[in-house]
Parts: structure tokens; C-alpha cells; sequence
């Protein structure tokens, strides 16, 4: 008998185990996997992965109001929609029931929100921006260079492949960037990217939820933040709302066939945005232009779809709150439907009205680059309104690296080319809030555009600093370095930073590893940048440019209580630039005093600049 009461024990506590192992395996994935208390917005859509969850009717503790349940044709998703309004920080009990039976619960999580976590100040013209490739950037901890979840492992021989630089590198190097003067860093993406190949740019991202083992955890990314907003810098995402990559998790079970634009047979964007503005465009271009995959390794979001609108909406949400963010710059952004976008960066400024956000516009034209900048009155031609706060200035960009390398002046070459550039600001809603640059990881290299001469990148490192907007730079030009994309491709121009690496022979993070070229490089961007940090007149000053003469330009950034004036000498030969000319602007100062010699220069008839070369006073 006791034996046979064993068996019967034995027999239940198998089929208890059994019935808990069945029960875990049933939700395999829950995103968001926690949310937060107070938020503007109460509605929380919960998406349920797991094997036939749809079956399940599901329920929810605390009297938390559940709104709406969505089911696809695929059984394995179930869309749950909640109201928390007047829910406070705690933990909710899911019940999922077939034949009013329960067959499993789920715990999920109202965390408490930062004081004044929807008040949080954004990057803003009195910052700059230091982009960074964490893969090339700093190896900070060789042993997560590889992961056995992941299929690409650590190879720093393969130019094309991951060399180990993590978030811990860039920890550890914050001092070096903040000496630079540099304020806030925009990191490219660093959630998982499962690629077979080429993973190391991170815009093919297989687990949005998720940092790239191969970069640190997420808590690693939190510390990032942490440490950084103690030394008052601010963190930038990457942020991608046009495609994930092909390995996502989602690829191998589609929540519902239109969560991804497909064609019948593969169809890749022509990449000619200007259909979604043209009024003369047909609809067939402009559908592939924007539901066109960006490449074959990358598919195409939906966001027409109110469930994926709504799935990166959270996401991105969720990364503000649990990173404490201070902005976003996003990828791709006019590759998607612009409705679509414009919901979703609403969605964003309506939790966070000082969240500054700014799209990658990849366009040569001031028109079309304004109408996706938020109150454009180019979008308003067509009763638009993008709500994106920021654009990049490409036009400027791809103005520099050929404006400083022509020295004879032409009617339309030259310093022309930038006077030309600003002249067309009245199309912009808001100039203080475009992001300038020179490069970024998808561009040429200045330094070797410029063939590493070291007064041109004077020229376009004084022209970012004190021009209106936002200026960012790419990391490692500030001590020189270069590459080439037409002979070395996209690894050439994201080479990895010297130093970052156990046994580097050379260390460019610090002031003894320079060699005497890089000091040079570093020296004067260090000293330029670092003055524009008190600047306001550099930072949110009118502007008052002359048309180049002789290849020279002078402007001026003044508020009512400071003056600066910008002089550009672009010969091989010094000039003499006379000082009636500018009398409206110089008013009834005297003199102007050299921020980067500290030489003071009269300004009562001429000054004179040595060959390719520039002068930042500041008027007294």
C-alpha cells in the first residue's frame, strides 16, 4: 500500500511539473517585458508570443481595464491592450483561460518612473555631437567579442567583420571625448544584429528589445547612460524604423502577413525620394520607393499597419525610459510611409515635448530636406506636418568636402557654395535645430578628401563649430584620421580608433600615446570646440553672412549682448580682407580677439589671414 501511495505521489508531482513546464513554454516572448506607471499616454499594447495563445481569453489583476484584444491570422500572437490610467508602479497578473478554466498566468511588471521623466532636456545647438561606431571604437571587455547565441563571432583580421569594440570601451573613454568638448554621443545601433556577415553596423537588427551580446547587456547600455548625465553628456540612439533585419525572431513566424511590405517576387527601393513629394509622381514609384526593401538583408516595416505602429512606438518609448535617453537620430526616415512617421514622432513629442529627434533626410535639396523638418510651410503646401523636429543638412555636408579643396573661385565654386547654402534657410522652420556635419559612417572620409591637410580640416572644423545648428562629428577625424570608401569600402571609413585595442601600438586617447600629427588634429579641434560650449552666440545668435569675395567669407553670430565674427581665407595665397565693407555688423566695436591664437586684430580698415586659413573673433 505505501509503495502504491509513492506511485500516486510520484504520478502527481510529474503531471504538476509537466502542466508548469507546459505553462512557461506557452508565452515564449512578451514585449514590451515591463512598462511604466504615469505615462501620457495610459494605453499599453502587450504583444503574447507563444504557441497558440490566440485560443486563450485573456484577463488581467489590479482591475486594470483591458481595452482591446487583437488576434491575426497567425495563432501564436495575441495583441493585448490595456488602460493605465490611475494604475500604480506594481506587478500584474495576466490569466490566460480555455474553457473558462485558467491554464496559465503571466506576471508583468508597472515600473515607477524618474522624477520628471517627461520634462527631460534634449540635445539642442549647444551641444555637439560625437558619432561613434562602437565595434570600431574601444574593446573595453575582449570577453564578449563572441557569443554562442550569435553566429558571427570576433575577427578583428576581416575588415568587414566584428572586432570586439563594446559599450564598456566607450565608457571608458568618456573623458577623452568630453576633453574634446564634445557633449552628447549618438552610438549607431546597438541592439542585437544576428547577421551572418557584416553585423558590426548593427542596422539589421534581429531583437530590438535586446543590446548585441557582442556590445554588453541592457543594463550595460542603462550604465552607459548613467555615467555619461554624471559628467552632464547626453546619449543619442539610433533609432530604425524602416526595416529590422532579416534574422529578427519575428521573420521565422510573421505576426500577420502585412506586418512587412512584401511584393510578389523581391522588390528593392530605387532610393529616388523625391516621388513621395513630386506631384506628378506615379503610384508605382512611389510604392517602391517607400515599401521597396532597403536591401535584401534588411525587410521592410509596415507601419501602415496600426499593430507595428504601435509595436516601435513602445519600443522606442521603452528605450527613453529604461536608458533614461536624451534624443534620437533615426535612420532612413523618409524610406517609410510619412503619415506613418509623422504619428510615430507625435506619439514620441507628446510623452517628451523637449525630446529632440532628428532624421536621416538623405537629400541635396533645401526644399525637399525642409519639408520634413516639424511647422515646415513646404509640408504645409501639401497639409503636411511631420513633426520631426530635426533634419540633417546634407547639403551643406557634401558642400565641404568640395568647397575646401577648390582654391580658385568661379561663380558657383568656392566659399559661394556655403554663402549659397544659407541663403536658402528661409525654407527651414526651425535653423538653430539642423544637425551639421561633414561625415558620418556612411559618407567619405574628410581627412582623406582633404588628403589629411591639416588647414582644411581648420577650415571645416571652424565652419561646424560656428554656423547655425547642430554640429556632430565622426570619431577619429579629430586626430586625423581618414579612409577611402572608393577603394576600401564601408570598412575603410570605419577603421578602428588606434588604441582601443590591447596592444595598439599607438594610444590617440591620450596625450602622451599622440603621435605629433594627431596632437596637431586634436590640439586645435579640443580648443575650438570646448570655447563653443559657452558660446550663445554660436549656440542660438542670429547670422549675418557677405557674399565671398576673392574666395574669402565673413560672417557673423550675434546676440545682443555678444558678437562674433567668422573670417575664411580658401586661397593657397594670404589675403587682405577690408573691414568697411562689414561696418553694419562690427558697429562700434574696436577690436576682435582670436579664440584659437588669442591674437588681437584691429578692426578699423583691413585684416589679414594667412593661406587657408580662418579666424573666430570675438568682437570687443
Amino acid at each position: 500500500m505505501k509503495n502504491q501511495k509513492t506511485s500516486l505521489i510520484y504520478k502527481l508531482i510529474l503531471l504538476v511539473l509537466l502542466f508548469s513546464a507546459s505553462a512557461k513554454a506557452q508565452i515564449q516572448k512578451v514585449e514590451p517585458p515591463f512598462w511604466y506607471a504615469g505615462m501620457k499616454n495610459s494605453e499599453l499594447q502587450i504583444m503574447f508570443y507563444g504557441k497558440n495563445i490566440s485560443q486563450y481569453e485573456a484577463s488581467v489583476s489590479n482591475n486594470v481595464v483591458i481595452k482591446n484584444v487583437e488576434k491575426t491570422e497567425n495563432p501564436n500572437y495575441l495583441f493585448v491592450t490595456i488602460d493605465t490610467k490611475d494604475v500604480k508602479a506594481s506587478e500584474l497578473i495576466f490569466s490566460f483561460k480555455n474553457n473558462n478554466k485558467v491554464a496559465f498566468k503571466q506576471k508583468y511588471l508597472l515600473k515607477e518612473r524618474r522624477a520628471n521623466s517627461a520634462d527631460r532636456k534634449s540635445y539642442d545647438a549647444s551641444d555637439l555631437i560625437y558619432l561613434i561606431m562602437p565595434d570600431r571604437f574601444a574593446n573595453g571587455n575582449p570577453k564578449n567579442d563572441s557569443d554562442a547565441s550569435l553566429t558571427e563571432k570576433g575577427n578583428r583580421q576581416d575588415p568587414s567583420g566584428r572586432h570586439g569594440g563594446d559599450i564598456e570601451g566607450i565608457i571608458k573613454n568618456l573623458d577623452y571625448i568630453s576633453s574634446l568638448g564634445a557633449t552628447t554621443i549618438w552610438s549607431t545601433p546597438l541592439c542585437e544584429d544576428n547577421d551572418k556577415q557584416h553585423s558590426y553596423h548593427t542596422y539589421g537588427q534581429s531583437d530590438v528589445y535586446k543590446i548585441d551580446p557582442r556590445y554588453g547587456t541592457n543594463d550595460d547600455y542603462a550604465r552607459l547612460s548613467s555615467e555619461m548625465h554624471k559628467k552632464n553628456m547626453k546619449l543619442v540612439m539610433d533609432y530604425v524604423t524602416n526595416h529590422w533585419g532579416i534574422t529578427h525572431w519575428m521573420m521565422s513566424d510573421i505576426p500577420t502577413k502585412t506586418w512587412f511590405n512584401q511584393f510578389e517576387t523581391f522588390t528593392q527601393t530605387h532610393h529616388r525620394r523625391e516621388v513621395i513629394t513630386d506631384i506628378h509622381a506615379s503610384k508605382i514609384d512611389q510604392e517602391v520607393c517607400i515599401d521597396g526593401w532597403f536591401v535584401p538583408s534588411m525587410p521592410d516595416l509596415n507601419l501602415r499597419n496600426p499593430l507595428v505602429a504601435k509595436y516601435l512606438t513602445q519600443n522606442a518609448i521603452w528605450w527613453i525610459e529604461f536608458a533614461n535617453l536624451d534624443g534620437f537620430r533615426v535612420d532612413t526616415y523618409n524610406y517609410s510611409d510619412k503619415t506613418a512617421m509623422a504619428k510615430w514622432a507625435k506619439s514620441i513629442t507628446n510623452e517628451y515635448p523637449n525630446f529632440n529627434i532628428v532624421g536621416e533626410i538623405w537629400m541635396h535639396n533645401q526644399a525637399n530636406l525642409a519639408f520634413w523638418q516639424k511647422d515646415s510651410k513646404i509640408g504645409a503646401i501639401e497639409n503636411y506636418n511631420s513633426n520631426l523636429p530635426s533634419v540633417m543638412d546634407f547639403t551643406l555636408q557634401s558642400q565641404i568636402t568640395s568647397a575646401f579643396n577648390e582654391n580658385e573661385p568661379s561663380w558657383d565654386n568656392g566659399l559661394i557654395k556655403f554663402y549659397n547654402n544659407f541663403a536658402m534657410d528661409f525654407l527651414y522652420p526651425n535653423t538653430n535645430n539642423i544637425l551639421v556635419f561633414a561625415e558620418n559612417h556612411d559618407t567619405d572620409r574628410m581627412n582623406d578628401k582633404f588628403k589629411y591637410d591639416l588647414p582644411k580640416y581648420k577650415l571645416a572644423m571652424t565652419l561646424l563649430a560656428t554656423v547655425r545648428g547642430i554640429p556632430q562629428i565622426y570619431y577619429g577625424s579629430e586626430i586625423g584620421m581618414g579612409g577611402d570608401k572608393g577603394k576600401g569600402g564601408d570598412a575603410d571609413i570605419r577603421q578602428d580608433f588606434p588604441g582601443g585595442w590591447a596592444g595598439d601600438k599607438n594610444n590617440a586617447f591620450t596625450k602622451e600615446g599622440r603621435t605629433a600629427e594627431q596632437a596637431a588634429f586634436f590640439d586645435f579641434s579640443s580648443k575650438l570646440f570646448n570655447w563653443r560650449k559657452s558660446n550663445e552666440a554660436i549656440h542660438f545668435g542670429k547670422m549675418t553672412h557677405y557674399i565671398p569675395e576673392n574666395n574669402t567669407y565673413v560672417y557673423f553670430r550675434y546676440t545682443d549682448a555678444k558678437t562674433v565674427m567668422v573670417v575664411f581665407n580658401n586661397n593657397a595665397k594670404e589675403q587682405v580682407v577690408k573691414t568697411n565693407r562689414f561696418k553694419e555688423s562690427i558697429k562700434n566695436f574696436k577690436s576682435g580677439k582670436d579664440v584659437i591664437s588669442g591674437k588681437t586684430f584691429d578692426l578699423a580698415s583691413e585684416i589679414t589671414l594667412e593661406p587657408k586659413s580662418a579666424l573666430v573673433l570675438e568682437l570687443e
